[in-house]
């Protein structure tokens, strides 16, 4: 995506048929599964790929990059007739502004989907039913577009979050409710969303904007790379400044800091005050490693 889509972001609500959004790459793993319950399989790997590739999942012009992003299916079991669960890794990356590299948006592990299908069955786009397959991958969808746009626009991806948001509620009331109902589980789809869209973390969302907008598209201009780094390291001491009112164990923070940590720790060798790396290892201790070896190799350099 070009920065050219904040004006796009404007009349994103105006009817269009352009490209999709998604460049998906989806793998499958079913060996813990018995032989008929793998056979029943056989095209589900091609069809979510197509769902995902096929489907717009925004009413607005998108152009630019298409989202690069994997999704890597590990089936736990089935009941050999039409239900399946299953665990799943989802990864989005987006491209750094005049650069060759693309930074890590997403990295979670899903480890509770359950759904029903039927071998070959059709697979539409339908906002209106929940459905446990589909209504899962459309979740993902628009949260993978909601960070991206979040990272270009204050705030842009609220409207696909109020969609994901809308679809865990719905999902908690389904036949298939785990992982859609609120869990104190590390990780939790109903959870993750009400973080998101909670009021006391919309400085977190400012700052996710200008670290990524104004932090890592600048940094390799020299001209901006100091700059670049104040909005990197905004984002750290605003969570720490926070530490009191948003909890750094919530769904949200780990998303983040699975995704970001050791990119931030990559950058904030560059900044000037080494003592942010103790805020680091305060606010995100599951990543403290990280944080350690990136301030020592400081250190051994000065």
């Amino acid at each position: 995506m070009k920065k050219t889509l904040l004006i796009v972001f404007v009349i994103f609500l105006t009817a269009s048929v352009s490209a999709q959004e998604l460049d998906v790459i989806v793998t499958v793993n079913y060996e813990q599964l018995q032989t008929i319950a793998k056979e029943k399989l056989e095209k589900f790997q091609q069809q979510v790929q197509d769902y995902f590739n096929s489907n717009k999942f925004t009413n607005g012009n998108w152009e630019g990059e298409k989202i690069k992003c994997t999704f890597n299916v590990f089936f736990t079991s089935s009941d050999n007739s039409t239900k399946y669960s299953g665990q799943v890794v989802i990864t989005s990356q987006r491209p750094i502004e005049n650069m060759q590299n693309h930074t890590l948006m997403l990295n979670v592990l899903d480890n509770s989907w359950s759904f029903r299908y039927e071998k070959n069955q059709a697979m539409y786009f339908n906002n209106a039913d929940f459905d446990g397959l589909t209504s899962f991958l459309d979740f993902y969808a628009f949260l993978i577009i909601g960070f991206d746009m979040d990272s270009y626009y204050p705030n842009g991806g609220t409207d696909f979050f109020n969609k994901a948001s809308d679809l865990s509620v719905r999902g908690a009331s389904s036949q298939f409710s785990e992982g859609w109902q609120s869990t104190s589980s590390t990780y939790n789809r109903r959870v993750l969303m009400d973080n998101i869209l909670n009021a006391r973390y919309q400085q977190f969302r400012q700052d996710y904007f200008d670290y990524h907008y104004n932090g890592i598209d600048l940094f390799n201009n020299p001209q901006t790379k100091k700059e670049a780094l104040t909005n990197i390291a905004k984002l750290v001491l605003n969570l720490d400044k926070a530490k009191d009112v948003i909890d750094p164990r919530s769904v949200l923070m780990k998303v983040f800091f699975d995704a970001k940590s050791g990119e931030l720790a990559d950058y904030l060798k560059s900044y000037w005050d080494k003592s942010i790396f103790e805020k680091l290892k305060k606010i995100d201790p599951p990543h403290l490693s990280k944080y350690d070896e990136a301030s020592a190799e400081v250190g051994s350099i000065e």
